[in-house]
């Protein structure tokens, strides 16, 4: 990106991934967004419409927990930006030591964001969400995704590790479950079951508001992707703590408590 950061003439630059497909109004909706004192509008991550199993887990997980996450980061003024898609002040990027002071980091866009709101700029997050539209979706990959994510989460902010565990649905709901029994004579199994299903409920709310229009997909494969998608979450944080390596595209690499990266080289067989 550095080259093009360059030659940049303008006092926006939008910076998007290559697989983000952009709406007609995408760009009017980020500038709309900016104020004097904001120097970053970023778009929440979403998905296209696909098919297939995979298609409804991505959508499922990005439209409830991602949205969940990143909305509530937003209210609570905590940097939740993912570089997916963003409209960012030049100005105040150079204040921050410009791109290139990013370039240790594999997640620069959050240490960009960072460093860019502890200079006394906002952030805000723009109305419409970052589509992504990659070609080819399998649950696999898309695990190692977000493996790959909480590995970054871990090493930026390690202290969040056992909030995320406990903001999870089902660990969130036995915890409480337990306390109920425990503290007030409630039936665990009862509570526990209603917990999950007023969860479920404003899942599916949400993802219908994030969506802004029909779904896809049924509701018996929402029910069998959010299923999926609130069980396997426990299991990918426990992965990505018991795994420091992370793998980025044909590479890997080793991240530092604080985020920074180093390449592995690989060894040579003689």
């Amino acid at each position: 990106m550095q080259p093009a950061y360059l030659a940049a003439k303008h006092p926006l630059i939008l910076i998007s991934d290559a697989s983000i497909r952009m709406q007609e109004d995408t760009l009017l909706d980020m500038v709309q967004h900016l104020r004097d004192d904001v120097a970053i509008v970023h778009q929440m991550p979403f998905t296209c419409d696909a098919e297939g199993f995979a298609g409804v887990y991505e959508k499922v997980y990005f439209g409830t927990v991602q949205a969940r996450m990143y909305l509530g980061a937003e209210f609570l003024g905590i940097s939740c930006h993912v570089g997916m898609s963003s409209l960012i002040r030049r100005c105040a990027l150079e204040e921050a030591g410009g791109l290139a002071a990013f370039g240790e980091y594999l997640a620069e866009d959050y240490f960009m964001a960072k460093a860019v709101v502890s200079r006394g700029w906002r952030m805000r997050v723009a109305s419409l969400p970052a589509l992504q539209n990659s070609g080819t979706r399998s649950v696999r990959a898309f695990q190692a995704r977000l493996t790959r994510w909480a590995q970054l989460r871990i090493a930026m902010v390690p202290t969040t590790t056992l909030l995320e565990l406990l903001s999870e649905c089902f660990p969130l709901g036995a915890g409480a479950a337990w306390a109920s029994e425990k503290l007030f004579g409630a039936e665990p199994l009862p509570f526990f079951l209603v917990h999950v299903l007023v969860w479920f409920l404003s899942d599916w709310l949400m993802l219908r508001s994030v969506q802004n229009g029909s779904l896809p997909f049924t509701k018996v494969q929402f029910l069998l992707g959010w299923v999926w998608s609130e069980c396997c979450a426990p299991f990918v944080l426990i992965v990505a703590l018991l795994r420091p390596e992370i793998s980025w595209r044909t590479r890997c690499y080793r991240l530092d408590w604080g985020g920074r990266a180093h390449e592995l080289k690989p060894k040579l067989k003689i």
